[in-house]
């Protein structure tokens, strides 16, 4: 498999998992829920957890095993990018 399908296979991979982890029950932060969806789905390239995956896989080529900390480190990164947008007081 060459670098390009590589790269798409995992942000095919990463955006699945992702979806696992949204909450999507009805509960009393629904409105916090589809936000926090609304953004993390957006899309984006999904780097940082490629990177660990791909960096897991020299190791072991069982990955499944290193996704919650791919899916974790996404996570902080898009909250990373929408905390630095809130107004400062």
């Amino acid at each position: 498999m060459g670098f390009k399908e590589e790269l798409k296979s995992f942000q095919e991979i990463v955006n699945c998992e992702l979806k696992k982890y949204i909450r999507t029950d009805k509960c009393l932060e629904q409105v916090l829920n589809n936000s926090m969806e609304y953004s993390l789905m957006a899309g984006g390239k999904r780097l940082r957890p490629i990177l660990v995956l791909s960096t897991y896989k020299i190791f072991d080529m069982n990955i499944e095993k290193c996704m919650p900390y791919a899916v974790a480190i996404e996570m902080v990164h898009n909250f990373s990018l929408i905390h630095d947008d809130l107004p400062r007081n």
